[in-house]
């Protein structure tokens, strides 16, 4: 079994369908800005696609940070057979931009909030190691007497 056929029957539909077109197009494959309209043609070229599927799948792609970057820096959009088919305007790279920019505040403040719970745990453990032992020398104190 190719490596391929393997991560399709291990990913779900939506994913198996992306690594399908991954298999089938370039543009997929290496991440392109995509034509806009391009699942019209996916659909096409593809009519055994359930319609559904293909709409979860595009979402997936088209919003994945490796996506969002390649929209960011490229100036053409592709078709399916890898030709130029329209150009990516300002107004898209920005909404690339600013989709990129909340998704890196959000995993800053992700990983700074549990940063901040780890901390807190282990002042927590701390405090508990600390009564702990003011306990204990408390019993030894007692137990002398």
């Amino acid at each position: 079994m190719a490596a391929t056929d393997t991560q399709a029957t291990k990913a779900s539909p939506r994913n198996a369908l992306l690594v399908t077109l991954g298999e089938k197009f370039e543009v997929f494959r290496d991440c392109r800005p995509l034509a806009l309209g391009i699942h019209k043609a996916l659909l096409e070229r593809m009519p055994e696609i359930d319609v559904g599927q293909l709409r979860t799948a595009m979402r997936t792609h088209t919003a994945s940070t490796r996506y969002l970057k390649t929209l960011l820096l490229g100036k053409e959009r592709f078709n399916l057979d890898g030709e130029v088919a329209g150009e990516i305007t300002d107004e898209q790279r920005e909404v690339a931009n600013t989709a990129l920019r909340e998704r890196f505040k959000k995993a800053a403040d992700r990983r700074k909030a549990e940063e901040k719970l780890r901390k807190d745990a282990e002042r927590e453990l701390a405090a508990q190691k600390q009564r702990q032992e003011k306990l204990d020398q408390l019993a030894a104190r007692f137990k002398r007497n």
